[in-house]
């Protein structure tokens, strides 16, 4: 089911068949919108509830579906879950609209479609020419956190798991964007990355330059406290050979190069999911 799923999920994701108000941000600000206010998420209670409550329904529903019609429900189901967790059509406009502005010289909208690329934090970088290696380091870092890492739930957790994964990060989104103080959902989000960010980022180090890789992978990884942006970002900048820049207003060589790493990645991962499928570990 894990395998089929995610090859669906892909495919639709790829073909943009999903309207986007069906997209799991999307479904995320209405549930957000009409069921949690401010006062209710002020409360670890309140905060518990609402990161729980839609992996809680999928369990349920899930769990209720299985065995019926020999199973065909409940893989239609997960399909249906990967579908929706997999779908951001938004990130990919946007880092579409980044190229083309950069292909045009048009540095002022490059830096502002850099910045939604990942609201959660400023861009900080020397120059224009700097600006292609920073965007490639978010590429790499949203292709971990929106594919890589609700891939891993899904594997391990089921579609109760990668909506669990995606809830949370949906709230620590709004926390850092609307400056809230919600308990507890930035101290979840940190547990649950801590291993998928391993994991994954090793991946950047069996898909690129393993010897530069694997340092940085070694000096990151290997601290308990370091953030999993830190280890994904800084392990694909070794994995990777980054060409020099060249004339153009903002370089997209160095972007470029790193959403390279990070398709080689994920096909890695597919990869390796088929091979355990195959021998029965993966269901």
């Amino acid at each position: 089911m894990a395998l089929f799923s995610l090859l669906v999920a892909i495919l639709v994701e790829r073909l943009k068949l999903l309207p986007s108000g069906w997209q799991f941000d999307s479904l995320m600000v209405r549930y957000h919108k009409q069921f949690w206010d401010a006062k209710s998420l002020a409360s670890e209670f309140g905060v518990v509830m609402a990161l729980t409550l839609p992996a809680v329904v999928v369990f349920v529903v899930s769990h209720l579906l299985q065995g019926m019609l020999f199973d065909l429900l409940s893989l239609a189901f997960w399909v249906v879950v990967s579908i929706v967790c997999f779908s951001h059509q938004h990130l990919r406009a946007v880092f579409k609209q980044y190229i083309q502005a950069a292909c045009r010289g048009d540095v002022q909208a490059c830096y502002r479609y850099a910045g939604q690329l990942d609201c959660t934090e400023c861009i900080d970088v020397v120059d224009e020419q700097d600006l292609g290696k920073k965007v490639g380091q978010t590429v790499a870092w949203i292709n971990y956190r929106y594919y890589g890492a609700v891939a891993l739930f899904l594997l391990f957790f089921g579609p109760a798991g990668a909506v669990l994964y995606c809830a949370v990060r949906f709230f620590s989104d709004v926390n850092a964007k609307q400056c809230m103080d919600m308990p507890l959902v930035n101290d979840l989000l940190t547990i649950l990355d801590w291993l998928p960010s391993r994991l994954f980022s090793f991946g950047y180090v069996l898909s690129g330059q393993f010897s530069s890789g694997l340092q940085a992978w070694r000096q990151y990884s290997l601290r308990l406290n370091c953030e999993a942006k830190t280890i994904v970002t800084q392990t694909a900048v070794a994995a990777e050979s980054l060409p020099e820049a060249g004339n153009a207003p903002v370089s997209v060589q160095s972007t470029l190069a790193l959403l390279a790493l990070s398709k080689r990645n994920f096909v890695l991962l597919l990869t390796l999911v088929s091979v355990l499928t195959i021998f029965g570990v993966v269901n």
